[in-house]
């Protein structure tokens, strides 16, 4: 059974970075933080757009001094799944340097297990190693801040 990992983990051999956190509210509410723009733009990152939340749709996200990132949805399946594609290292999107990052949602209890697994670094040739330690460090507080947000509480 997974279990609360307090940090993300990088494994080199599949060139992944995953992380499992337990979030006390349910499948439900967890989905709807990652996905609804005025949530997501209080944990991860300052700007969110996501305007059509469908397979294939595209947005933005955004962070404070840098120029907002392309998204593009790949799974949107309430509330059980959502994923979507960026640019590895900045940039365009494009699928030669993609990464793909997939949220997966479990009932625990009257939780909910999160998981986030990002894939795709494999593409990034000499970024590689860089790139997978900086998006462990980005998932790690990104989450952290994901899981303190619902438990301080958030509008619904």
């Amino acid at each position: 059974m997974t279990q609360h990992q307090t940090t993300a983990l990088v494994d080199d051999p599949t060139s992944t970075v995953t992380r499992t956190v337990r979030v006390d509210a349910p499948p439900a509410r967890v989905f709807e933080v990652l996905t609804r723009e005025d949530l997501v733009a209080q944990w991860f990152g300052q700007r969110a757009s996501l305007p059509d939340l469908r397979v294939g749709a595209t947005g933005t996200l955004g962070w404070d001094g840098q120029d907002d990132v392309p998204v593009r949805i790949e799974a949107y399946d309430p509330p059980r799944r959502f994923a979507f594609a960026w640019p590895g290292c900045g940039g365009d999107l494009t699928d030669a340097t993609a990464l793909t990052v997939t949220f997966t949602l479990e009932p625990d209890g009257d939780g909910t297990l999160l998981t986030v697994v990002e894939t795709g670094f494999d593409k990034l040739g000499d970024e590689r190693l860089r790139q997978l330690a900086d998006h462990r460090d980005g998932w790690t507080s990104e989450l952290d801040e994901l899981v303190r947000l619902v438990r301080d509480g958030v509008a619904a």
